[in-house]
């Protein structure tokens, strides 16, 4: 869990119909935490619909269910 950290947006590579999210929906992690003996290593991605209402908060322990979104300027101000 040591390169997504609070504050990364990332987005879901599979769907959480329970939640309602789809694949491809974008999220902020709000916390992340360490793993315990009842509960493994994750974060807890915060998901908000286009009013900044938030949609869900998902608890993820498995890495292959989001992907960290980077950005990258296309152009450098002159």
């Amino acid at each position: 869990m040591n390169h997504i950290h609070e504050n990364d947006v990332v987005a879901l590579l599979v769907d959480q119909p329970e939640t309602g999210l789809q694949r491809g929906d974008v999220g902020t992690v709000i916390q992340v935490f360490e793993s315990t003996p009842d509960h493994s290593a994750g974060f807890i991605v915060e998901f908000v619909d286009e009013f900044g209402r938030v949609q869900a908060q998902i608890d993820i322990t498995d890495l292959n269910q989001v992907v960290k979104l980077r950005y990258r300027p296309m152009m450098v101000a002159a």
